[in-house]
């Protein structure tokens, strides 16, 4: 076979003698280039010899002298990044508004921008076809929780599917027992204990009706999210609803006070996460306390007897993930071993009821914020039957299809998560020339993929309606991916819209909310997740509903 001399443009260095198959066709050339280039995506590989383009194998061949590789009609390049201050490097250029100064450095570099706070390196995408090549778990890329990675400072191995490193034996076994208890059938046996939860949670929400009180949205979905997930996960009663005023449970304020912790801690250098004193410290002990404490509900859960199942009649049976997870066997007889258990209960805990928590705060944002929308919300439950009594199934809200809009919409809009990162197993070539180098971590920016004028029509234009478009049936498959994508994306999805499609109907038909004050929505940028902190609403039960739509026996049909 003849051989020719390839190098990548714009980077230095000898050209590569490389074995052609000219029955091959250019494609095949693209692959066989790739693999010897670390170049990720081999689709955007162009070839140029001496002033001119080769398109077929015949011309790379036969070209005298070494052939130009471009990527997307780019040379390769480094990441574009903006200059920084010594020692703080870029920390007060994405600080305090991250949001907001990331979108400004994605307008100004392009889609893959680079920054670095206080010696720690950071790489980051709005592009959702860059965003689907990390999320793959391929030969390039992976989820290893590294020091540059955003949750390295909760990074616990035997957490195994949450905070465990792909290629390790805790996440192989943690991801086999976990996912059936969170699968679609498992989550519908939950529904009646969600229900319950927030029909439990209206003694509270009546009597701030009744005296009229305006109240923080975020701190009472905090309390209606963590209720849930107690029971749902460690089968813990947090006992949020007693009183309007009643104190969150030390579990919930310890796992809100940890994603605040670590936010702080991996935002600064790695130098800062090993001090032995202050946030880092108070990070461990938080941490060693949660541990404990699911530890008991373990040992609670044991002394009341169990029947040992396979892993889909537990998640069936089950009442609760402690109850799945000490009882689950797989086909060998084998369990989840007890150290992988406390960590993946904790996290399951954590991960749910934070997410849940700040999503419905957006939810009700959305409800008191953009015109119409609590009318059509109410009006698609009328036109459903939908009265105080409906017991609340999958069956029922797959039929509520605006809601299912509006849900989406609200995520694409004000999606609380936005840091899933990866990690890049070798030095690699992403799509438009960029260069990651090994061990550095990319992540995928979901609220900037979300929200990329690109991609998205009038992104800051709140339309569920957009939903039905044939556009945004075209779109790219990561262009929307609220809870990430691929072997690693979040396995509680099915459990979190089954938790909202409860609960948002439930206060919807109870209460009409109004915003209390005007004020310019803040976030905490030292926490994990994005969340409204300063939204006060005021919910207003209601006695009256409007009657049917003339499209109620259409849709009844």
């Amino acid at each position: 076979m003849p051989s020719q001399q390839f190098y990548l443009l714009g980077e230095p260095g000898p050209a590569k003698e490389i074995e052609v198959d000219t029955s091959q066709s250019i494609d095949d050339l693209k692959d066989l280039i790739a693999s010897h280039f670390a170049i990720v995506e081999p689709t955007g590989i162009n070839f140029q010899g001496q002033d001119i383009v080769l398109t077929d194998i015949a011309e790379v061949t036969s070209s005298n002298g070494p052939v130009a590789i471009t990527i997307d009609g780019h040379g390769v390049r480094e990441v574009p990044a903006p200059k920084g201050l010594p020692i703080v490097g870029n920390f007060f250029q994405v600080y305090p508004d991250h949001l907001g100064n990331h979108q400004r450095l994605f307008e100004q570099y392009g889609p893959v921008i680079k920054t670095e706070n206080m010696g720690r390196l950071t790489y980051q995408t709005n592009d959702p076809i860059i965003a689907a090549l990390a999320f793959s778990e391929s030969d390039f890329f992976t989820k290893k929780i590294n020091e540059a990675h955003p949750l390295h400072a909760l990074k616990t191995p035997a957490a195994g599917v949450f905070l465990g490193d792909t290629d390790t034996p805790e996440w192989k076994v943690a991801h086999k027992f976990l996912p059936p208890a969170l699968g679609p059938k498992a989550v519908r046996h939950y529904a009646p204990t969600m229900q319950k939860t927030v029909e439990d949670a209206f003694q509270v929400f009546d009597k701030l009706s009744e005296q009229g009180k305006a109240w923080n949205v975020y701190q009472y979905m905090l309390k209606l999210g963590s209720q849930a997930v107690g029971k749902l996960t460690i089968g813990l009663d947090f006992q949020h609803f007693t009183s309007p005023d009643a104190p969150l449970h030390e579990m919930v304020h310890l796992i809100a006070e940890i994603l605040s912790l670590n936010k702080k801690v991996t935002s600064k250098g790695n130098w800062y996460a090993s001090l032995p004193f202050g946030d880092p410290k108070r990070l461990k002990v938080c941490k060693a306390r949660i541990e404990e404490m699911v530890d008991e509900s373990i040992k609670q859960a044991t002394s009341s007897g169990i029947e040992d199942l396979p892993l889909q009649d537990a998640a069936l049976k089950a009442s609760n993930m402690v109850d799945y997870a000490i009882r689950a066997t797989d086909n060998k007889g084998e369990k989840l071993p007890k150290e992988s258990l406390v960590w993946a209960l904790v996290v399951a805990t954590g991960a749910g009821f934070t997410t849940t928590s700040s999503l419905l705060s957006w939810l009700i944002y959305g409800l008191v914020t953009y015109p119409g929308m609590q009318e059509r919300l109410l009006q698609e439950l009328i036109d459903h039957g939908f009265t105080e009594d409906t017991h609340m199934t999958a069956d029922l809200t797959d039929k509520l299809g605006f809601l299912d809009k509006y849900i989406k919409e609200t995520q694409r809009r004000h999606n609380p998560s936005f840091q899933p990162g990866r990690t890049a197993k070798v030095d690699l070539i992403l799509p438009g020339g960029y260069k990651i180098p090994k061990d550095s971590v990319l992540i995928p920016a979901l609220h900037h993929i979300h929200n990329n004028p690109d991609i998205w029509d009038n992104p800051a234009r709140f339309d569920p309606d957009r939903w039905d478009t044939e556009e945004v049936k075209k779109r790219h498959k990561a262009a929307y991916i609220p809870f990430a994508m691929g072997p690693r994306m979040c396995i509680g999805f099915n459990f979190a819209l089954q938790e909202i499609k409860v609960f948002l109907p439930k206060l919807i038909y109870r209460y009409k909310f109004t915003r209390e004050g005007d004020n310019h929505i803040e976030y905490d940028p030292m926490f994990q997740l994005i969340r409204p902190n300063n939204l006060y609403v005021r919910a207003e039960r209601r006695f009256k509903w409007p009657p049917k739509s003339a499209n109620a026996a259409k849709v009844n049909a």
